[in-house]
């Protein structure tokens, strides 16, 4: 018999999918980490994993305390199961933008959210820096009470991912991948992953997709931090280059337009049945764009973050997608007739 003692224990252990139609269309193999049957449901549970790992490890939360992050909910969702598996409290400091299914998830497992507005990283306002805040004013009252998971620079978080990922997408390739694409919010997956790969074969090909609005593409290709555009996709792309992001091994970087990733996400659910969110949509634009430049019969890898059900709302709305300017297939303007 085999078991998982725990939470913890379930984290990580995803298929590696092929994507028939991006293999087909591209003549190389496209395959992608199912990350949505993570138990918390999105990549974002490893990323949780190797936070609270090694936070533990340093004595930087006590047992009974307090987790404290500014996420866009994901990582979050992660954070509130892990701790609640092992007997913590989670606060969740979260833009308000984020999706009603987000933010009704956190809210389930257990964790207190604080709404509060999207506003530029550079602002004192910024998620972050009041969940930053938060954890101080919290440990200046009751001294190691809180921690403060940082994901965006806590690079536990990258080193998880090339201690982790990386690893299990050579071994589960056999060392036959030719690339690996996704995009950043925090960096840690993309960083982490290719160091990995790198670290064992200098060929491998790191490309980032980043969502329209993001300046990281921008930033690879230019050495600019320059945005343009916007995106439907949340909990992706960067206007600053995080600590985990600083120095990931990419090689090639693409801005990927809404018009292009979501049919990609939607197509998937309709083709292939798999219910992914809108940054799975930018991470196959990504692994296609990078099929295309190598050429055909290789091994492209990428991540499908999390499932489409926390975006329903938008994705799977043809008056939003219309308002949006983005096109409807039939199959969905039929399943909600206006």
């Amino acid at each position: 018999m085999t078991t998982r003692p725990d939470f913890a224990a379930a984290v990580g252990q995803t298929p590696l999918l092929r994507l028939r139609f991006a293999s087909e269309a591209t003549g190389c193999e496209i395959l992608a980490r199912a990350e949505f049957m993570n138990p918390g449901g999105s990549v974002k549970d490893r990323t949780a994993l190797g936070l609270l790992l090694d936070a533990e490890q340093r004595g930087a939360l006590r047992p009974g305390g307090t987790i404290v992050e500014g996420t866009a909910g994901n990582t979050g969702i992660g954070l509130a199961l892990l701790g609640a598996s092992r007997g913590y409290r989670t606060i969740i400091v979260m833009p308000a933008t984020q999706s009603r299914e987000k933010i009704d998830a956190l809210r389930v497992t257990g964790a207190e959210v604080r709404l509060v507005p999207a506003v530029p990283y550079k602002d004192p306002g910024h998620y972050a820096h009041q969940a930053r805040a938060l954890a101080i004013a919290m440990n200046e009252a009751d001294p190691g009470s809180a921690w403060f998971a940082d994901q965006f620079d806590n690079t536990a978080n990258r080193d998880w991912h090339e201690a982790t990922t990386g690893p299990q997408i050579w071994e589960e390739t056999g060392g036959a991948v030719d690339g690996f694409v996704c995009a950043c919010g925090t960096g840690g997956t993309l960083a982490g992953v290719g160091r990995a790969l790198k670290a064992r074969k200098g060929s491998v090909t790191i490309a980032l997709a980043d969502p329209a609005g993001s300046a990281l593409a921008s930033y690879v290709n230019t050495g600019e931090l320059v945005a343009s555009g916007n995106s439907i996709s949340e909990g992706i792309g960067s206007s600053r280059i995080t600590a985990n992001f600083d120095g990931a091994p990419i090689d090639l970087a693409w801005s990927i337009p809404d018009d292009e990733s979501v049919p990609l996400a939607l197509r998937l659910l309709h083709e292939e049945g798999w219910c992914v969110g809108g940054s799975s949509g930018v991470n196959v634009a990504g692994a296609i764009r990078l099929a295309r430049a190598l050429g055909p019969g290789h091994t492209i890898v990428t991540v499908l973050c999390d499932a489409g059900t926390r975006y329903q709302a938008k994705l799977f709305n043809p008056a939003f997608l219309r308002s949006k300017d983005l096109p409807v297939p039939q199959w969905l303007a039929r399943a909600f007739p206006a």
